[in-house]
């Protein structure tokens, strides 16, 4: 099948889930995950009218965005270094995996030096998966208050990265969690956290049940991964 066919398929699977949990389909976001490939591809999943794309890399956004619409959202969605951060800031329109409080008070302060206002979404590993970046439960509620003191990011909810599990329904208690967090909180500090970035093309469905927001989905779009063809070096 081609990009626009994926495309289209996992439109109609995120429209079905959704209505099956009483949610209009309007209210999820598809970021297609275009890590790996080349604009080639991604101009493909433009052309079938996709907006929204995930890199893992800095150096992947730095290399595409310069080739492709202006007009496209581009969301970065695995680990921050902290010696990019200046780089990817004008570029991103949200940023995925804040996973510390040291990373985001160094995000907070460039983006000050920058008069940036960046969104960013909280990196939680509920599983305590050691291959995984994130807050641990624990470590995010002591620190959330701190937070939410750093004055330039816009903080719109969280995010989690569950293992991979060949039963998706293995995943859904590990996505309820995060809910759950993110309900504890907002209510708590009686903020908006608008954002639950979970489900990828394995379990998406299941993420869409459980409140998911913003799915990160890349091989049901694009197809199985191939080779990096970007240096990291000098980026």
């Amino acid at each position: 099948m081609s990009i626009a066919e994926n495309l289209s398929s996992v439109r109609k699977r995120i429209k079905i889930a959704a209505s099956k949990s009483g949610r209009a389909a309007g209210d999820i976001q598809l970021i297609a995950v275009s890590k790996t490939w080349p604009v080639e591809a991604i101009q493909g999943a433009v052309d079938a009218g996709q907006v929204a794309f995930g890199e893992n890399k800095v150096q992947e956004i730095l290399a595409k965005a310069p080739q492709l619409s202006e007009k496209l959202q581009w969301h970065l969605i695995g680990h921050l270094q902290k010696n990019k951060i200046r780089k990817v800031l004008p570029r991103c329109a949200c940023i995925h995996s804040i996973d510390s409080i040291e990373l985001a008070r160094q995000v907070d302060r460039i983006s000050g030096e920058l008069n940036l206002n960046p969104s960013v979404l909280l990196q939680v590993n509920v599983a305590d998966d050691p291959a995984k970046f994130g807050f641990s439960v624990t470590e995010f509620c002591e620190q959330f208050e701190r937070l939410l003191e750093l004055e330039h990011l816009r903080i719109d909810g969280l995010m989690t990265v569950p293992a991979f599990h060949p039963d998706p329904e293995q995943t859904r208690p590990h996505f309820a969690r995060l809910r759950d967090l993110r309900d504890e909180l907002a209510a708590s500090f009686h903020i908006p956290l608008p954002h639950l970035s979970m489900g990828m093309s394995h379990e998406f469905e299941i993420a869409i049940e459980e409140g998911a927001t913003d799915l990160r989905v890349g091989s049901s779009i694009f197809g199985q991964r191939i080779a990096p063809q970007i240096n990291d070096t000098g980026l």
